[in-house]
């Protein structure tokens, strides 16, 4: 008879495979795993600081000590899945908090746009109001913002350039095209085709 930690008795190995199961379940799983304070302070600096500060600065202020290649280690390490995902966890969570919180829809531009624009005009700063109403016009797609630069192109010239052009065009490569008979320039400008307005 093998007896085990948890002070069971057992005959079959069946038995016993069964409760090392359940022992390493019991020892593993336990409690849920909560996030330390300073795990949770390190997410919230992070977040709070991101773009600003460096994930080592973010260690530092949460309270981790060491040099700065400790600091740098310490928080590569808290944000690996595979090491802690319950802080990995806790700052996508805080992620998605902020993104909600902030986030930019129409309606919530334009009030703002509004706000900006009515404040401008407590304060008789008319420039001020009439930029922010330009851009409330801009997202409510009253504006066409279009910029044209002109440099030469087929789309700029007049119809007498055009045929003048192709004509050059057809004199210079006539041994490339495939014509039975052979035109003279002056010939195929009489042959353009009519739109059918004129």
């Amino acid at each position: 008879m093998i007896s085990n930690s948890v002070g069971l008795s057992c005959s079959s190995p069946s038995f016993m495979i069964d409760n090392i199961v359940l022992i390493f379940y019991k020892v593993n799983m336990g409690l849920p795993k909560r996030l330390t304070d300073m795990q949770r302070k390190f997410a919230q600096h992070l977040i709070l600081h991101e773009g600003k500060k460096f994930a080592w600065e973010c260690a530092k202020e949460a309270g981790y000590g060491g040099d700065k290649a400790m600091l740098r280690k310490k928080a590569s390490e808290l944000q690996s899945a595979k090491i802690y995902p319950l802080v990995v966890k806790h700052i996508g969570e805080l992620r998605e908090e902020v993104a909600h919180k902030y986030q930019i829809t129409v309606g919530r531009h334009l009030s703002e746009l509004a706000k900006i624009r009515d404040e401008a005009i407590k304060h008789r700063s008319f420039s001020a109001a009439t930029n922010a109403e330009v851009n409330r016009g801009k997202v409510g797609g009253f504006y066409i913002e279009q910029k044209v630069i002109r440099t030469g192109k087929i789309e700029d010239m007049s119809e007498e350039e055009l045929d003048k052009r192709l004509v050059g065009i057809v004199s210079d490569n006539a041994p490339l095209l495939k014509h039975p008979k052979k035109e003279k320039p002056e010939e195929l400008e009489h042959k353009k085709p009519k739109l059918p307005l004129e």
